[in-house]
């Protein structure tokens, strides 16, 4: 008697945009690791000191002792490119998180409770959100000053909008559910509502605007450091150098603009790779598929 073939499940195949979360995510952790061990490296002596520029020759071209060259005040560019990625990732880190704190607690208290309370609430975000956000973070910057606290709160102020609508939303269809409707008849405070039953229920969406936004945050970033308005001076972030680095173009020095440019590029394609592969996972019809 001939024995049945016994049919296994066969694995979906991976899709392209669950690759290029992958992809995303090795280039991220990448400048992860650049940032956390650029101190190590300068104290080992493999990493040049950033703001160190009178032991250099200004405008040196890549060669072994400075692999990405000088730039025209004398930087070593491969330090300052490297070390750019520390000011960036703490900047993007500061500025998600707060507009997360913030936007996600008003966004489930506009929509839970409603009323007068959520219309003040929903005036106050669309009027933020109508503004540019690069115009709101240039006009913040300008007035807190520079440092990387201020910055993070002249990114963040645009993003809060973003939380607040998707958890308020949520919310107002969630809280209608009957396990609400159960929770409060059994004697669920207003506060233990919120955090309990709610809270889990709405934020399915914002790990991938988290994700999104950190790939905008470091172009804004990059443009306030390009009008002066960034970190300090003394500080390696990428957009400074690319302001510094713009007049030597039309004298065909490329080193000083390409490196620190390629790396912003690298670190936002890196951050929107994992932000639609997130987004797709999250996607109802993508986990359906898998379930069947």
């Amino acid at each position: 008697m001939a024995l049945s073939k016994l049919s296994l499940p066969r694995l979906a195949s991976p899709t392209l945009s669950q690759r290029l979360m992958w992809l995303g995510l090795g280039i991220t952790i990448t400048f992860i690791i650049i940032a956390l061990f650029a101190p190590v490296l300068q104290q080992v002596g493999l990493l040049q000191d950033p703001t160190d520029l009178l032991s250099n020759v200004p405008l040196e071209t890549p060669n072994f002792s400075h692999w990405f060259g000088t730039n025209v005040r004398g930087y070593d560019v491969f330090s300052r490119t490297l070390w750019g990625s520390q000011a960036a990732l703490k900047v993007v880190v500061l500025a998600t998180l707060l507009s997360m704190i913030i936007g996600v607690p008003l966004g489930l208290i506009s929509g839970y409770l409603g009323g007068k309370v959520d219309r003040i609430l929903l005036f106050l975000m669309d009027t933020i959100y109508t503004i540019p956000g690069l115009l709101l973070s240039i006009t913040l910057a300008f007035v807190l000053g520079r440092g990387i606290l201020n910055v993070a709160i002249a990114v963040s102020i645009a993003y809060i909008p973003q939380y607040y609508r998707i958890v308020r939303n949520h919310t107002t269809s969630v809280k209608t559910e009957l396990f609400i409707e159960a929770a409060k008849a059994m004697g669920a405070t207003t506060t233990r509502v919120l955090s309990r039953y709610l809270f889990l229920n709405v934020i399915q969406s914002v790990p991938v605007l988290f994700t999104l936004n950190a790939a905008d945050a470091i172009l804004v970033l990059g443009g306030l450091g390009f009008l002066g308005l960034g970190l300090p001076e003394e500080v390696p972030e990428w957009g400074h150098d690319l302001k510094e680095a713009l007049a030597d173009l039309s004298t065909g020095i490329w080193w000083t603009t390409l490196f620190p440019g390629l790396a912003m590029t690298l670190m936002v394609v890196g951050l929107s790779f994992i932000g639609e592969g997130v987004s797709e996972m999250f996607n109802p019809r993508f986990r359906n598929k898998n379930k069947s």
